[in-house]
């Protein structure tokens, strides 16, 4: 029974870790959020990161990738283009769909955040060697995995 307790108290202070380390990481994120002329939000700097990677994707292909209300995402998509961040152009093949890329502004406000980021990122991980990040992804990975197939019980 002692050797459950332990195991139990362990996972709790590994999350408690895992949740300090994100509330540090996003400390520094907020502060470039709040320090940026266009003050985006969280959820703002999430979306230009998706139009980053998938220029011409729609608000529905965003709704898809994040989970998030269709409402809710049509209202932040509005203020990005509002802050002239995304640009907009009608499809090709379908008019009624609208393909979201960056717009000058909003590729370097991401890649200015992005930066930031990366020198969060690697200040967290200084003098951790290869082989420790490998395993720490392996770990963290398994976790993702067991929560995964838990909520599919």
């Amino acid at each position: 029974m002692t050797k459950q307790v332990n195991k139990v108290n362990q996972s709790e202070q590994v999350f408690d870790a895992i949740h300090s380390i994100m509330h540090l990481y996003r400390a520094r994120q907020l502060r470039g959020l709040r320090d940026n002329p266009h003050e985006l939000t969280h959820m703002e700097y999430k979306a230009l990161g998706f139009f980053s990677r998938h220029p011409g994707a729609t608000q529905g292909d965003l709704v898809t990738h994040s989970g998030r209300d269709k409402a809710q995402l049509a209202r932040l998509l509005k203020g990005l283009r509002d802050k002239e961040l995304l640009d907009a152009v009608a499809d090709d093949n379908d008019r009624r769909i609208t393909r979201l890329t960056l717009s000058a502004q909003g590729r370097k406000a991401f890649d200015g955040l992005h930066a930031l980021g990366v020198q969060a990122s690697g200040a967290a991980v200084t003098g951790m060697s290869a082989e420790q990040l490998t395993q720490l992804q392996v770990l963290l990975l398994q976790i993702r995995q067991n929560l995964e197939a838990d909520g599919e019980e």
